[in-house]
């Protein structure tokens, strides 16, 4: 199941651009099958009042609140949002909160394989977010609601069973990890398996996003960690450190067996990692002063899918996950990134002249 190798045009060259905007217009026809943690994303906003008298705590003023999706359904969202055509599948409990989470999902996206367990906790992530009336509110304390850890083996066999049928009408699969035990190596492997009996010309990508077991996975196509999952992964510190940061990634790429892997490291960009390929640095698309990064992992991965399903390179997915990453930190909250924003972004960028280019492997998208 071989991706094409990555091709990084030469500096300055019209048709990188034209390519890059065809992907894109590709996200349309492609099928994602996001399998994963369903979490549901609380934001209570609150105007500061004045500072309380039983403690040295802000007292605010409830403005508003709001449940979006997170994790698998972050994801998702991204998926239809940029155009692509997403199936979900992942567990909520049947709770008010579960409730509310299927609620928010984008109309866009086929929940058929969402399940609903009596015996499941929906998790919460609760921000609250305080400002004053002209200013903008910053995060000032998160509670989490974890679910009912770990699954019973009936319910995740069951779950296994119910999404399997689903993998013979997809283009790509996104796996969200956040922990719950629902995603697991064993699930990866046997959707991996499934895959490869799958008759068709083109592979299909199985892409991990994994919190805490990125090292348990093996096989896959690719990951997408970011700098401090690595770091705790392997033990180490990468920091502003090239050396530490071409050592790890290397050691994430022999040691999960992937066909690549692609580090996110906030204002310094990304890294890409390929076996026998140098590596390549991608900085960061826009201004370094990023708004908030919450869920920023899921749109990057979400684009890195949808751009492999649609003919990509690794490198040229990367840059179009590079692009959707860079937008949708400027945003406030759990957000997505649309084809349209995707697309302006990659017409407005002509700048390649910090990049590491190489000209080795087949063209891709070049005419002769």
């Amino acid at each position: 199941m071989l991706i094409a190798r990555s091709v990084h045009p030469l500096p300055g060259e019209s048709e990188r651009k034209e390519r890059l905007l065809a992907l894109v217009d590709g996200f349309s026809s492609r099928r994602v099958l996001v399998v994963g943690d369903l979490i549901a994303d609380e934001f209570i906003y609150g105007e500061v009042s004045r500072v309380s008298r039983e403690a040295p705590v802000l007292i605010l003023k409830y403005d508003a609140a709001a449940i979006v999706a997170g994790g698998a359904g972050n994801a998702a969202n991204n998926v239809a949002a940029l155009g692509g055509r997403a199936r979900l599948a992942g567990l909520v409990g049947a709770d008010a909160e579960g409730r509310r989470l299927v609620a928010s999902f984008s109309r866009a996206i086929d929940r058929r394989l969402i399940v609903r367990s009596r015996t499941y906790r929906t998790p919460v992530k609760t921000r609250i977010l305080a400002g004053g009336v002209h200013s903008a509110k910053q995060q000032v304390v998160r509670i989490d609601r974890e679910a009912g850890w770990p699954l019973a083996d009936e319910v995740s066999r069951a779950f296994t069973a119910k999404i399997l049928p689903a993998l013979d009408e997809c283009d790509a699969v996104l796996l969200s990890d956040y922990g719950s035990g629902l995603v697991t190596p064993l699930l990866a492997e046997t959707i991996r398996k499934r895959l490869a009996k799958r008759s068709r010309r083109r592979p299909v990508p199985v892409l991990l996003d994994s919190r805490y077991r990125l090292l348990e996975y093996r096989g896959l196509t690719a990951c997408t960690p970011n700098e401090s999952e690595v770091e705790a992964a392997l033990g180490t510190r990468i920091d502003d450190d090239a050396g530490a940061l071409e050592r790890a990634g290397r050691a994430v790429l022999k040691r999960t067996g992937m066909q690549a892997v692609l580090v996110t490291r906030g204002s310094r960009g990304m890294a890409l990692f390929e076996p026998k390929r140098p590596t390549t640095e991608v900085p960061i698309f826009g201004p370094d002063e990023i708004a908030d990064v919450t869920g920023a992992g899921d749109t990057v991965i979400a684009t890195l899918s949808l751009a492999l399903a649609a003919g990509a390179s690794f490198y040229e997915a990367a840059r179009l996950a590079n692009y959707a990453g860079g937008l949708v930190v400027m945003k406030r909250g759990t957000a997505t990134v649309s084809a349209l924003e995707l697309s302006a972004a990659v017409e407005s960028d002509h700048d390649t002249s910090l990049e590491s280019w190489s000209q080795e492997g087949p063209p891709q998208g070049r005419r002769s």
